[in-house]
């Protein structure tokens, strides 16, 4: 069984009737936006980052919404895999991502190098990283930032 649903053309003209004004996407679907963020969906993602599981506490790591104390104390977490999480988490905060470049976990610190989020000045630490992993994430990551800036510049005449 196909995990895509088809949406049949009653559906759609439903959908399109009841999709908000100021979307601008010609497909109803992508214009519903997530459910609001509230004080008990909060609860529930401390709730998780709490859990005995460790997959339970990588989706709270994961999260876009967690509070800071909660990226801050999953940072801590004694299983990598949460740590990862974190570090790969680019809502995750900087001070936060500045600890995790020094993680013991070469896995941690590759998924530092490579979020977007990360401080300059972790990203130097990183740079001389003892992992040839890291350092080369580090390095394609300066690449494409330097390709990236070369192609946004106006052709010269």
């Amino acid at each position: 069984m196909s995990c895509i649903r088809f949406n049949t053309p009653a559906q759609r003209r439903q959908l399109a009737a009841s999709a908000p004004v100021r979307a601008t996407s010609p497909d109803p679907v992508a214009q519903f936006l997530s459910p609001s963020v509230t004080a008990s969906k909060i609860a529930r993602i401390r709730r998780l980052a709490g859990d005995a599981n460790p997959k339970i506490r990588e989706s709270a790591a994961l999260s876009y919404h967690a509070p800071d104390e909660v990226y801050a104390a999953l940072a801590k977490d004694p299983v990598a895999s949460v740590r990862a999480c974190v570090a790969k988490n680019e809502h995750t905060p900087c001070d936060v991502l500045r600890a995790l470049a020094s993680d013991a976990d070469e896995t941690v610190r590759a998924w530092v190098a490579i979020n977007y989020a990360v401080p300059a000045d972790a990203m130097e630490r990183l740079a001389e990283d003892e992992s040839a992993t890291v350092r080369g994430l580090v390095a394609w990551k300066a690449q494409l930032a330097a390709e990236s800036a070369a192609s946004a510049e106006p052709a010269r005449v």
